[in-house]
Parts: C-alpha cells; structure tokens; sequence
C-alpha cells in the first residue's frame, strides 16, 4: 500500500530522510475508498482493528468486514438525506463503530468532526450551530445522552439523533439496529462527485485554551501526512498491535488510531475504557502482546506509580508520547523499568507530527526530536530565523504557495483567522523552542507561557522537568503570578504522588531541589499543592486558567 503514495520507503539516515521524502498525493483521493477498501482488495484477511471493553466484550475486524460495514453505514446515512459537504457530529469515545462511521462519511464526501464525551450542553450547541451539524451519532452514555436532548431545541439545524448499541430511546435513531438492514454494495463516485484531495473533510475544534475553540479544517490529504506520523515515529507495522490511548473526539485519534495506521496496514487495539486506570491499562498492554504504543506523557507518570517492572512488555518494540512535553525523569524510569525508550513527537491539532524522535537518531531526555521531513520548519524571532541555541518561534514557512500535506487548510467560516494564521506566507504556532549544535529542538513554552522574572526569562517546560524529577511530585504546572517587586515570580501548582502531604517543609525541599537540578533562580517562589490540575477537554494544562485566577487573587488583595 504504501508503494502507491511514497516514492522512496527506505532512507539511510536522516538527512536523507529529511531530503528527499516525498509523498504521492492524486488529485483525487479518499481514504475510504482507496486505503480501507484498497486493503479489502488487496488482503481482505488483514485484521484492521482489534477492540474489546472493560465487560470482556471483544471484537475483531479485517479490512474486508470494516470495508462492508462501511457500505452498510454509508447506505444508512444516504437513506436520511445525508449528502455531499453536510456536516456528521460523532460522540463515540472508543467504540468500534467510529472507525465504521468515519470510514463511511469519507466514502460519501460527508465532513466529520469527532467530539469529546465531556461537552457540555453548552459546548454542544456552539459546535453544532457553527459548524452546521446535520447529525450527531453517539455512544450509549447517559451524560451524553442527556446533554444532547437538553442541547436539541437550541440546535435548529440538526435533523437527527443516533446512538449506537442497539439502544432504542425516544428520540433517538438506533444506528446498529438500522445499519443492518442496509446493502453492503456501494458504488465508488465516478467524475466530478469523487473527493478531490483539497475539498475539505474534517473539522476539529482546539482545546480552547484561550478564547472560544477554533474550527480547524483539513482536506482529504490529510491523512497522507500522517504516513510520518505511523511509520517512521510511531514505527507502526503491517499486521501487528498498535496502540494509541486517545479519546476519538481529538486530533490524538487522527494521529494513531486510524490514518497513518491504516495507511500502513498496522492493526489498531483499541480498548474501550471508561475511565482510565494505570494498572488496567499496564494489563492490557501485556495481556494483547502489542508491538507499538502511544500515550501521552501524563500516562506514563501515573503508570510509573504502579509495578511497571511486574508487566511484561517486552513485545513492544516502540514507545512513543505527544501532547505535552515529556519530562526526562519520566523517559529514564520507563527505561530502566522496561528498557524501553520513549520516542517524542510534537505537533498541533492543526498538523500531524511536526518533530519527532526518528529511527535514524537517539532519543535525548527532555528533546522533541528533529523536524519531520515534510514541513519548512524554521525557529523564528521578529520576522528572522534564530541561531542555533537561540529561542525561536516555531514556524512553518511558505505554506500558501507549497502547502504542506498534512498542515490544515484554515479556520472553518472564519477567512479572517485565516488570513491570521498565514500572514505573510507562513503558519507561526506561537510556541517557543530552541534548536542545539546536533540539530534537537527542545520546548520553551507557550509564547504566553514564559516567564519574565527580575529581568529573566523562565520557560515553564525546564521548571516542569526539574519538579517532576522529584518523588513526591506525579504532574505540576508553571506559570507566572504577580509580584509588585519583580513583575512575575515563578509560581508551581503541584499534584503529590501517593504518601506525600502537603507542608512548609515538602515546599521548601521541593525549591531546593529546583535549584539543585537547573538555574537557582528559576525556582518556583510560590509553590500551591492541588488534587488536580485544571485541563482542557482534550487534556492541556490550563495555564492560563492558573495565571488568571492568581491575577483576580493579587487584585483582591490588593483591594484589602
């Protein structure tokens, strides 16, 4: 399969990587037709997806049943009235039938946007109305369920209500039950009503970590631009087990749970569950014998609170995490436990892997990698590219004229956050880094994110990494809070391990060590012990949250 859309597979370095990686992307693509059902025809046996709950509950699936069921499905939401360009909301968790649906509003030329179970009524309504949602199909939850009826009367555009399940409930379409009594024989559009690759295809909704969430729109190549994301940073292979633990309703799917995977022929286990338990999940790594795993770096903190060593997991050949910086504590326990290292890779909802950790080079603790081969990613301050060791601006360049696959399109219904995004040719991601002489990237912060402390600036992400290296600390956060002498003082909100209690004392050792392990001015002057850090949906430190709260606090007090 990957013959079809990669010129060159095999590179000896990466230099060679970085050079002359090239994809193939045909004017008319559609990852339905031509990677799902192209495996279907190509080896119907190819086991696609591997899915069982926390019930016992398991199902198998090949290409060649996930390319049927996909007909049936895409026969059901034609049946409706569905067409071409209308929008399909799925709230689905980790459910089987995701992959069916998706693969099936593909197929139809419908655009998908995957949710989170977590809206809220609130959050509901915003998204359907400014993105148009025609239909919602949704995994048996009663919080969901509830949400989306109290949402119904304020989304004037949304014709139907689905559930999977065989669930029957007023209101609500049975989506297996009527499914089932479609065809599974679905002719391939011919001529104009074929997906070209730049019509739009999905929408993702950030985080929202500052302002209400963005509609980040990608085309039908997206899904090409996550072969680097599969292959050559996840290392994903044909047949086996790979793991990505994320939540269908984020860009975290997209990157390991479906595109680059199935691109690769890789098999996707997916495990359903409700609430996510380090020892579980350990068990099911075990248990399933996977060969590549993916998770974010929080999960591996709370997994080393566990008996790692007690787990075998010596069948996995590739670990891997995004989505928050990965602390060098954290890569040097998971290694000596599993003799596993951790591969990092870096992007945004926006893209898909933009650095990574690749198989040409070794991991450094703490680093992101080097940049994948298919952006112009430069390190930019003022409109000028930094030298090597200077902090930078990540910035992807010249995305009008040679757009990169992968990179999204822009802002759905929003020319003017658009316009924004791309000004003067390029796409800045207001994330800071800093590159060394062997060409790692290594995270600052966010560009509100750092610090300016005495005349001194302090990227959380070195504060972050020094803290959790410590024992009684599982995850923290750093952020500026206010200070009439210096202007910000390094302030760390911090989530203790098991046995730990907060006191005077653990604060004073917790400054200490910062000291010891980086710049003695950098240490946190305010240190706040919380059960938990606030997040987004999709799982962010809310920093700017922090920040606030502590500026209304400085305020009152001020008041006093």
């Amino acid at each position: 399969m990957l013959e079809r859309y990669l010129p060159r597979i095999e590179f000896d370095s990466y230099e060679d990587f970085k050079k002359n990686y090239k994809v193939n992307a045909p004017e008319y693509f559609n990852f339905g037709w031509d990677i799902v059902d192209g495996w279907a025809e190509e080896k119907p046996d190819l086991r696609a997806l591997l899915w069982c709950d926390d019930t016992g509950l398991e199902k198998s699936f090949t290409f060649a049943e996930m390319s049927r069921l996909s007909n049936k499905a895409a026969n059901f939401f034609t049946s409706l009235g569905l067409k071409r360009g209308d929008v399909v909301m799925l709230i689905l968790r980790r459910r089987w039938e995701y992959w069916v649906c998706a693969t099936a509003l593909i197929k139809l030329g419908i655009i998908i946007i995957p949710g989170t179970l977590q809206l809220t009524k609130k959050d509901i309504v915003y998204r359907a109305n400014a993105a148009d949602v025609k239909m919602f199909v949704c995994v048996d939850d009663e919080y969901v369920m509830s949400q989306m009826e109290m949402a119904k009367p304020e989304m004037p555009g949304v014709q139907y209500l689905a559930v999977v399940d065989n669930v029957q409930r007023e209101g609500w379409i049975d989506f297996n039950a009527e499914m089932e009594k479609c065809s599974d024989v679905l002719e391939r559009p011919t001529g104009d009503d074929r997906t070209k690759g730049t019509d739009i295809m999905q929408i993702y909704f950030t985080s929202g970590t500052t302002g209400m969430p963005k509609m980040v729109t990608h085309n039908y190549h997206h899904p090409l631009g996550h072969i680097v994301t599969a292959k050559y940073w996840q290392q994903v292979q044909e047949g086996k087990l790979h793991m990505s633990v994320s939540d269908s309703g984020w860009a975290k799917f997209g990157w390991g749970k479906i595109y680059g995977q199935w691109i690769c022929g890789a098999t996707i286990f997916a495990y359903d569950m409700i609430k996510f338990k380090p020892a579980k999940l350990l068990e099911m790594m075990a248990k399933y014998k996977l060969t590549t795993f993916c998770a974010p770096p929080t999960m591996y903190r709370f997994m080393l609170q566990e008996d790692v060593a007690s787990y075998d997991l010596s069948s996995i050949q590739n670990f891997a995490t995004a989505g928050e910086p990965l602390n060098a504590d954290v890569y040097d326990r998971w290694l000596a436990l599993t003799g596993g290292k951790i591969h990092t890779g870096f992007g945004q909802t926006e893209g898909t892997v933009l650095f990574a950790d690749f198989p040409w080079f070794e991991p450094i603790p703490g680093a992101m990698g080097k940049p994948s081969p298919i952006y112009d990613i430069k390190l930019m301050m003022d409109g000028q590219e930094v030298e090597v060791g200077a902090e930078g601006e990540i910035t992807i360049c010249d995305v009008i004229d040679n757009h990169p696959i992968g990179l999204f399109i822009g802002y759905y219904k929003n020319k003017e956050q658009t316009d924004e995004a791309f000004a003067g040719g390029n796409y800045n991601l207001k994330d800071v880094a800093w590159r060394d002489n062997n060409g790692y990237c290594r995270f600052v912060g966010r560009h509100d994110d750092v610090i300016k402390c005495s005349g001194y600036r302090i990227g959380p992400f070195e504060v972050e990494s020094a803290l959790v290296a410590h024992p009684a600390v599982v995850e923290c956060a750093i952020t500026a809070a206010p200070d009439p002498i210096r202007g910000q003082v390094v302030k760390a909100t911090v989530v203790l391990a098991k046995g730990y209690t907060p006191s005077d004392e653990l604060i004073k050792e917790l400054q200490n060590h910062v000291k010891k392990m980086t710049a003695p001015y950098k240490y946190p002057r305010i240190v706040e012990f919380v059960d938990e850090l606030p997040k987004t949906l999709g799982g962010k430190i809310k920093r700017a949250q922090i920040r606030h709260e502590d500026e209304l606090k400085s305020v009152g007090d001020a008041r006093k």
